[in-house]
């Protein structure tokens, strides 16, 4: 099926292969010099940068108590950062039983109830660490609210958005996460729905010590695409008019000319690689234009390609809605446990559900 309208089938998605310089990308070593260029221009443009990585991160206990559901424990704690500029907030895991160190798998979205009661479980049962924080505790997210209060007032210098106040947030998590004897540092998973999918991308994007990054109906600004959209798809214009301030001061410049952006969002997927990347999308979330994220995805898997990482990237597609409901958090611990823990997963992950959509780049890693 057609995933795509006449107009994007026409859009040609920019070469993440070609330097700023004029030149192209030949091997993984040039790769990442052109990397370097990706981050500073797709970060600072589209996100406004990242606060500024504080001195020191610590984990400050409250309480711990016993969970009878698979014998688990519930810690309750606050990550707190400083000594200059200091600034804390919450963060609670639920721990397997067993001494450890066990992988985690960590996600922005306590402010909203995602992880259910049966997504919990399932976490355990598989032997992960199960850690949320309440993104929104960073900075909000609404409209009316002026940049004074929390990391706005912390940090009131720069131009970061809200995303990159979000992302900042997941990164002093796993700060706190590295000094943990329970924890597995090398395998921490970090994942977010929607906006907080938009922000577990960049998140894992801008911090090489996250081991896998997950984006679930993750839409423009996320695993989308600015260029090449399904019917319906979320607009620049539409965020723009709705949520300025998820986003730098820059990109609204760009409104109604998405085509003469110097990167799509296959540039921010591509700072991922070779780390393990999954995208998962629902076919009727058209706002979210999960076509639009196969292009993205394909594209992507070019870079990955070059890094001789095919296997690291990954893409599934469900029926339905925008939700992060309990299969798309099963098909999240299906890749984690196939990338953190190699066990052998039962299905694949890379579908096409739109086989009439042609590719909508031209160029290929083979021709790096």
């Amino acid at each position: 099926m057609h995933g795509l309208t006449s107009e994007a089938l026409q859009s040609q998605l920019p070469d993440p292969f070609r330097c700023d310089d004029g030149t192209r990308v030949h091997n993984a070593v040039q790769w990442q010099q052109r990397r370097r260029e990706i981050r500073e221009q797709i970060v600072e443009m589209e996100y406004g940068g990242l606060p500024p990585t504080p001195a020191e991160t610590r984990w400050e206990l409250l309480h711990e108590c016993h969970v009878k559901r698979l014998g688990a424990r519930f810690l309750s704690g606050r990550v707190v950062t400083g000594p200059s500029h200091p600034f804390s907030f919450s963060m609670q895991l639920l721990v397997p039983p067993g001494p450890g160190p066990f992988p985690v798998v960590l996600t922005g979205d306590a402010c909203w109830r995602y992880v259910t009661d049966e997504v919990a479980d399932e976490v355990l049962r598989r032997g992960y660490i199960l850690a949320q924080f309440n993104r929104v505790e960073i900075v909000p997210d609404a409209l009316s609210s002026e940049r004074v209060s929390g990391l706005y007032q912390v940090f009131p210098e720069g131009a970061y958005g809200a995303l990159a106040a979000w992302a900042w947030g997941y990164h002093r998590c796993v700060d706190a996460l590295f000094g943990m004897e329970i924890t597995d540092a090398s395998r921490i998973a970090v994942a977010g729905h929607s906006r907080g999918g938009k922000t577990a991308l960049l998140a894992g994007a801008t911090d090489e010590r996250i081991a896998l990054t997950c984006a679930n109906n993750s839409g423009a600004g996320g695993a989308g695409c600015w260029r090449v959209r399904g019917e319906n798809a979320e607009t620049l214009a539409d965020l723009m008019r709705v949520f300025p301030y998820w986003f730098g001061p820059r990109m609204r410049e760009y409104v109604g000319r998405e085509t003469e952006l110097p990167f799509d969002q296959h540039f921010l997927k591509s700072l991922i690689a070779p780390r393990a990347l999954l995208t998962t999308e629902a076919l009727s979330d058209l706002w979210g234009n999960p076509s639009g994220t196969w292009q993205t995805h394909l594209a992507t898997k070019e870079v990955y390609r070059l890094l001789g990482a095919e296997e690291r990237i990954g893409i599934w597609f469900r029926e339905g809605e925008h939700e992060h409901n309990f299969a798309d958090w099963k098909t999240l611990l299906d890749f984690v446990d196939w990338q953190l823990l190699g066990k052998t997963p039962k299905h694949r992950f890379d579908p096409n559900p739109y086989p009439e959509d042609p590719r909508s780049f031209s160029w290929t890693a083979a021709e790096a």
